[in-house]
């Protein structure tokens, strides 16, 4: 995302904008894009969990298992501590690819199509 918008990043710069209000910028696509994705996944997730909860979609053989379908226990607050913890290590590996913000030299990016 930063690579494709080198001419934004010259554009900001050269009206005066600091790296870190770009990388800011940056960091608020990719916090947008994480949640709309954890909230998908989430969605799809849970409900895969309630439906095998209430009609047992996943069957097992008693014979080997002794269980005639999955068991599914939701832990609500597992749920919450793993969608924090995948927010923060998405934006902190985020941060590493902003940080080539600062070696945009605006004339050049301008140039640059």
């Amino acid at each position: 995302m930063i690579l494709v918008k080198t001419q934004f990043i010259g554009m900001m710069k050269a009206m005066g904008s600091v790296n870190w209000q770009i990388r800011k910028i940056f960091l608020y696509q990719a916090f947008f894009i994480i949640g709309k994705g954890m909230i998908w996944g989430n969605a799809i997730g849970i409900g895969i969990c309630f439906l095998q909860a209430k009609f047992g979609i996943l069957s097992l053989n008693p014979e080997v298992y002794y269980l005639d379908k999955v068991p599914i226990d939701i832990t609500w607050w597992h749920v919450l501590l793993l969608n924090i913890v995948t927010l923060i290590i998405c934006l902190v590996a985020m941060i590493g690819p902003s940080a080539l913000i600062s070696r945009v030299n605006p004339t050049k990016a301008i140039k640059f199509q």
